[in-house]
């Protein structure tokens, strides 16, 4: 089964929202991104980097923002950070060097939000 298909299905049958969910089904993700940057959204990844911004220092979004989370071992394709506006780091205390990416996409979208 195409991978497209199975996250169709599953969306089909744990769809407990009130309100169908955004779902953005895309062909090419590079160009997808392209465009929304190019319609005036900012592009925000989540992944660590020497040029990143620290998640505390994040500022609530003024208008559209995408954000892009990568494989949780692998992290955002390379082919993927020519789109990036900004880099937000999430500062880890102790030995972890990787959040769970549902826990670290809460995180940001919290931070953009402006709850915090």
């Amino acid at each position: 089964m195409p991978r497209s298909a199975h996250y169709r299905q599953a969306l089909a049958r744990g769809d407990t929202l009130p309100r169908r969910p955004c779902v953005h089904w895309v062909d090419g993700k590079t160009s997808w991104l392209a465009r929304q940057r190019a319609q005036g959204s900012f592009v925000l990844g989540v992944e660590l980097a020497d040029d990143a911004v620290r998640l505390a220092d994040l500022t609530p979004a003024s208008g559209r923002t995408v954000v892009v989370l990568g494989h949780e071992h692998s992290g955002i394709p390379d082919e993927a950070w020519d789109h990036l506006d900004v880099v937000v780091e999430i500062p880890m205390v102790g030995m972890g060097v990787s959040l769970n990416v549902a826990v670290a996409g809460s995180l940001v979208l919290y931070k953009l939000a402006g709850l915090s």
